[in-house]
């Protein structure tokens, strides 16, 4: 029996894990082992969680980017004193932006979009490099921001891996999917003290050591994406939150069905690694009081 048999076998957390025999539990653990290595690949790539080095917010009007001490939005040390001068125009959403030479000119080798910078319009995709830098424009609410990545930051350097718990196919759950008949929006609130609008499809409701939980997810993509936090953030996890990403139900969203919980690929958000993330915090509804020992524990001490 491989991996994906396993929901079978544990129907609910708290099921004895050797209710799956000794082959099943090593392949789950490879598999999670496997997990973990291309999660931290991924922190580690360059322009991963763990080479974010700044966020700068624009104003409306004109806004000077570099790292002279003048400028309207700073970079880090060696970044380009003058980079280029930004505009915005209007509020979000609707704002547009165009992007001028600074005195002097634009510094060799900036580019945007892979190509070398020239002044005129600027789109919310664009993605500006010079050197080790990259900078990407990002939409909160009513304003927007330069997220600001360096291949050379030291947390990404000298990474060192992430500290999990012990996989435990205990908590790999099989979750009923109740779906909303009609998907109702949520106030997500965030670290930076802006609020999300998310709409909710429905609830996955799960048993765990013998109480009947419920957690309410967003979609991202082609995944539900479930924003939590349980009693471990106080001594073990991360305290703000975790993050869950599972595939759709088995009937889709708007069809009653089931969904896999493997709160065993519990992750930390962004900000566990970075000051400069604007991770969501999770609602009320998804703060459970319960202790879910598995995945992924804090990065640093807090």
């Amino acid at each position: 029996m491989r991996v994906a048999a396993l929901a079978a076998v544990l129907a609910v957390a708290g099921s004895s894990a050797s209710a799956a025999g000794p082959d099943d539990k090593a392949s789950y653990n490879a598999s999670q082992e496997q997990w973990r290595a291309n999660r931290a690949k991924s922190l580690q790539a360059p322009e991963g969680w763990l080479s974010l080095v700044g966020l700068e917010w624009l104003k409306a009007g004109s806004n000077a980017v570099g790292s002279a001490p003048e400028s309207t939005a700073h970079l880090p040390a060696g970044a380009p004193a003058h980079l280029a001068v930004i505009e915005q125009t209007e509020k979000v959403p609707g704002a547009s932006l165009k992007i001028d030479a600074p005195k002097g000119g634009f510094p060799a080798g900036f580019t945007i979009d892979g190509k070398p910078a020239v002044a005129g319009p600027l789109s919310l995709d664009s993605k500006l490099q010079f050197g080790s830098f990259v900078v990407t424009i990002i939409p909160r609410g009513e304003l927007l921001g330069l997220r600001i990545k360096d291949a050379n930051a030291p947390e990404r350097v000298n990474f060192r891996g992430l500290n999990w718990y012990a996989p435990n196919v205990a908590y790999r759950v099989q979750a009923k999917w109740i779906p909303y008949q009609r998907a109702h929006e949520v106030a997500i609130a965030t670290v930076i003290g802006t609020t999300l609008h998310e709409k909710v499809p429905g609830a996955a409701e799960f048993q765990l050591n013998g109480k009947t939980l419920r957690l309410e997810p967003v979609v991202e993509g082609k995944k539900l994406f479930f924003i939590l936090r349980d009693l471990t953030s106080r001594t073990t996890t991360y305290g703000a939150s975790r993050f869950l990403y599972t595939d759709f139900p088995t009937q889709g969203l708007d069809k009653a069905g089931a969904v896999t919980l493997d709160f065993n690929q519990l992750q930390n958000p962004p900000c566990a690694y970075t000051n400069f993330a604007t991770c969501p915090l999770p609602p009320q509804q998804n703060k459970l009081q319960v202790a879910i020992p598995v995945g992924e524990k804090r990065f640093h001490d807090e």
